[in-house]
């Protein structure tokens, strides 16, 4: 994933209403560019990041740009525009870069499914291999107080995350392969767990759906500020999450 054209950088002031975040550019002109992240952005959006953003040609955008990258004072790049977790997540796969979710013949987006009146990230279909749900989440929040490089998911509390998750371990009671792929967008995040002290059920939820079959990736890609390429896998550390007597 390249970004073309180039992103433009300048200074956060402040993140506001959600959606608007106000950027001072190297020449002291106060932009407002639209912000697609609704999470928490905990350690993302301090005044004073240096923010690279993306600009649209669409004319009937009220705001033509988009907040794409936050380098950290640490020099670590956080991809925040969130929607650019499932785009990345679909073109490595459809690369192959992605190895176990590599062989499938078709794929598909935002497929309705479930019980719960949702919508698949992606599916993959193959007439031997079967089908496989994949939920794909966004990860950003680096805390290295117990652990350096230590990632977590969620950044806060999450309904509809509690809400995929049991769409998946449906989908694997069905008999389908059920995956929930953590795109970590974090350069400076090298292993991650489920954010237990901010959303205790959804890591409950995850430990429930880890002991039904339900297949946990994390994969991190290269992130910079000219785009986004394959990179590898990092680990994920459930430990206590798993059901008593499921191990």
């Amino acid at each position: 994933m390249i970004f073309d054209p180039p992103l433009q950088s300048g200074q956060l002031v402040a993140r506001y209403k959600r959606f608007l975040t106000d950027v001072q550019l190297d020449n002291g002109e106060v932009i407002t560019i639209h912000c697609a992240n609704t999470g928490a952005m905990t350690g993302c959006a301090d005044p004073g990041t240096r923010v690279w953003y993306s600009t649209s040609d669409n004319p009937k955008r009220k705001l033509p740009n988009s907040w794409e990258i936050a380098e950290s004072p640490a020099g670590h790049f956080i991809c925040v525009n969130t929607a650019r977790a499932n785009q990345i997540a679909r073109e490595l796969i459809e690369q192959e870069a992605i190895a176990p979710l590599a062989g499938y013949s078709r794929l598909r987006t935002e497929v309705k499914y479930g019980e719960e009146n949702s919508r698949i990230d992606l599916l993959l279909e193959d007439d031997e291999k079967g089908n496989c749900y994949i939920e794909v989440k966004s990860v950003t929040l680096l805390d290295e107080r117990e652990q350096p490089g230590m990632g977590y998911f969620p950044d806060a509390v999450t309904a509809r995350g509690a809400k995929h998750l049991r769409e998946l371990m449906a989908m694997k009671a069905a008999g389908h392969r059920a995956v929930l792929l953590f795109m970590v967008l974090h350069t400076g995040i090298s292993r991650m767990r489920p954010a237990t002290h901010i959303d205790p059920h959804y890591s409950l939820l995850i430990g429930q759906a880890m002991a039904a079959g339900v297949e946990i990736l994390c994969y991190r890609p290269h992130v910079g500020v000219q785009g986004m390429v394959a990179q590898g896998f990092i680990p994920f550390e459930p430990g206590h999450l798993l059901p008593e007597g499921s191990a």
